[in-house]
Order: structure tokens, then sequence, then C-alpha cells
């Protein structure tokens, strides 16, 4: 029996170079990296970011649904509501028990615990707020989007780290293709510039310390490169069959042909030094969509900026494509790391690449390292045919995920 296609006809972005199409492909295309100093780490050995910017969460979600959520819930709401209308797709009362939502977070809000836990340290629990709990676990943010958005589908959130984003559409896939969902908002959020996320981060030495150039801090696979710089945003996919898609006269953006996922099964934070998990999650992504390395045209590159995860990862590119991999962007080199929201945002940007034809270039690349060298589009964008790209997602706990997405 034939398998459905899996469309995506809506996408929506927040990130920091921009919070629609059009703004983040210029963005990315000026091959800039975006970080500068935040006011909200002022103080911390690390106090730098790239963050969201143009997005009033009052304006756009209400005072009232502002105020009583966080930062990583207020990003999910705008993009999943992009996301729908870019999709033109109305959740009617008959719809909407068909349409679910699974959004990948890394972590609970470290927003507002660090606060609420002052308060109890204190002996101030009287003080905690009802609303510390609700506004800050992680299912709440599907919770959110479905009350917002009044759909009543299969409705959580899936958490692998960096790799969450990726995870979350990959699962939508398989809700789609087991028929337990006519439509899936699919994607990943996270705010992770908080001052809890920038210490801890800091001091598991994984962010960079070039406070004096924050604009040259991430360099992903760059010789120079020395830790990753924070930053928040939210993609939002909405992914459908392609046949419901047709039946609805939607346009379709892209098809998402493959999913593989794999655990290392080897550190808490550090990759597996051969990328064991990673090439098993990439290998089965390609087998998943039917496809060979050489089928890809562009890898979108997990590409964190890390001395040990760089050097794993171009290792396993040159092994899975026998030494000649197609050409390879890193959008962390411009809008830093999203860490939850990386693989969502990530596989948005391929989709973007795919439709324009062209790779987006990766910022701060000069040299790299000898003997894993690839083939890293750098400068300006790069105009190549392409019928497929790979986007791959590797965090910590070993946990990898890799998508095979194709034009239509």
């Amino acid at each position: 029996m034939r398998r459905a296609e899996i469309a995506v006809t809506g996408i929506g972005l927040l990130t920091p170079a921009g919070n629609d199409d059009d703004s983040v492909w210029k963005r990315l295309s000026a091959a800039r990296c975006l970080a500068s100093p935040d006011p909200e780490l002022q103080g911390l050995p690390v106090a730098f970011s790239c963050r969201v910017d143009g997005f009033d969460p009052a304006g756009e979600l209400g005072a009232r649904k502002a105020r009583r959520t966080d930062r990583f819930t207020h990003l999910a709401i705008a993009a999943a509501r992009r996301s729908l209308a870019d999709a033109g797709l109305e959740p009617t009362p008959r719809l909407a028990a068909r349409v679910g939502v699974v959004l990948g977070v890394s972590s609970n809000s470290l927003d507002t615990y660090p606060h609420e836990f002052g308060r109890l340290g204190e002996n101030r629990g009287h003080t905690v707020s009802p609303l510390a709990l609700p506004r800050s676990v992680p299912n709440m943010v599907a919770g959110e989007v479905a009350m917002d958005l009044g759909v009543q589908g299969a409705n959580f959130t899936v958490s692998s780290a960096c790799a969450s984003g990726a995870t979350a559409i990959g699962v939508a896939r398989d809700l789609l293709l087991g028929g337990s969902c006519d439509v899936v908002l699919a994607g990943g959020s996270e705010s992770a510039r908080s001052p809890m996320n920038a210490t801890c981060f800091h001091q598991l030495r994984a962010l960079s310390r070039r406070a004096d150039r924050p604009d040259l801090a991430s360099r992903p696979f760059d010789t120079d490169r020395d830790g990753f710089v924070l930053a928040e945003g939210a993609a939002v996919l909405v992914l459908e069959r392609r046949e419901h898609a047709r039946d609805r006269g939607a346009r379709v953006r892209a098809l998402l042909r493959g999913f593989g996922a794999s655990a290392d099964a080897h550190h808490p934070t550090a990759p597996h030094p051969r990328g064991r998990g990673a090439e098993q999650a990439v290998r089965a992504a390609l087998a998943d969509a039917g496809c060979v390395p050489g089928d890809m045209h562009h890898i979108n590159a997990h590409g964190t900026s890390t001395p040990t995860g760089d050097a794993v990862e171009a290792a396993l590119y040159l092994r899975v494509y026998s030494g000649t991999p197609p050409p390879v962007t890193a959008p962390k080199s411009v809008i830093g790391h999203t860490i939850g929201a990386a693989g969502a945002i990530e596989a948005a940007l391929t989709v973007l690449a795919l439709e324009r034809q062209q790779i987006p270039p990766t910022a701060n690349l000069r040299r790299q390292d000898s003997g894993r060298e690839l083939d890293i589009v750098t400068r300006r964008p790069r105009p190549v045919p392409m019928q497929a790209g790979l986007s791959t997602s590797f965090g910590f706990g070993g946990q990898n995920a890799a998508l095979v997405i194709t034009v239509p």
C-alpha cells in the first residue's frame, strides 16, 4: 500500500533574524551573526545573546494572556497563529477535533522558576504565584496553543534537548500517517536567554566567551570556534496529508519525506566520538524517505559552534557521503542556538531554501579543521538546483533527529 505524502502547507516563524519569511531570508543572506549585549544577562560571565525583536506579546496576544504565560509560550502562540494564516486554514468546529499540536521544548521555563524559588527560599511560600506551575511546565505550551486556536486533536510536547523541534515534526508526521489527525501544527519554541540558562551553559563551558565581539562569537565549523550563542525563537509548521491539502485547495510548500531518530547511549552532554547515534538518525531518515545520500542537494547542519560537536558532525557527513557531501549551511552562525526550537526553525529554513533554490550562507567561517573540510556556503546565498534537503539536530543526552524535506 502506498504511504501518504505529508505536506508542509504553512510556516510561522519568530527568530532573531525576523518574524516572517522574507525578513528571515534577508538577514540570513547577509551572513552576519546577530548576537549583541543582552540587558537580561548583565553582570554574568556571558552577557550576550540573539533575541527576537519587533514582537510585542501584549499587543499581539492580549495583555492578560501575555501576563499569565512565559516568553516561550508567547513565541509559540504567535508562530502557530502565523502558520495557520499562511496555510489558509480555519479550524472549523468539524475540523478542530482533527487538528493536533505537537511542540518541542527543551526545558521548562527558567524565567519564572528562579523568582518563585527565591520566595520559597526566603520562607515566603505563601507569596508563590499559583500560576508558577501552569505557566512554566513544558506541556502547557502545546495546551496554550490549542486553547488559543480552539483545536482539540492530539496535544502534547516532546523534549529531546536540542533535537526537540525536529523530533516534534517527526512525531507529528507519524500522527498523520497513522490517521489520528488530519492536520498537525508541529514545531518548537524556546527562550534560552534567561540568567539561569546562561549560567548553567557557561558552567558547562558550552558558550562562546567572545564578549568583546559578540558578532564573531557564533562560528560553526571554524577552527576558532569556542561555543554557541544563546538565542530564542519559535517555528510552527502546518503539516497535513497531501490529499487533505489538495481537497481544500491549499498551497503545498514542501513535502516531509523522511524522519529518523536515535540515541547515542554514550554521555550526558558529549556526543559519541564517532557520531554513532547521529549517523544512525541520518541513515534512518534517508531510508524512510526512500533516498540515498546522493539524493540530498544540501544539508542544514546542526552546527552549534562547539569544538567537539562540530568536529564529530563534520566527520559524520564525510563518512555518510563517502567524502563528498552536498553543500552545507549552519544557520546558528547568524541566529544563535534556540535550543528546543532549533530543529523546527531549521526545518522551516530548509523549506525556504528549497523554495528559493538557494542555500543561505554561514557566517564567521574562515578556516575549517584539517581533514574535516566540508563544502560550506559562505558570504552570500548560493544558487543550486535542489530537489531535497537534509536537516539535522543533535542534543544533550545523545538524542538525535534528522528530517528529509523535498520540493512538492
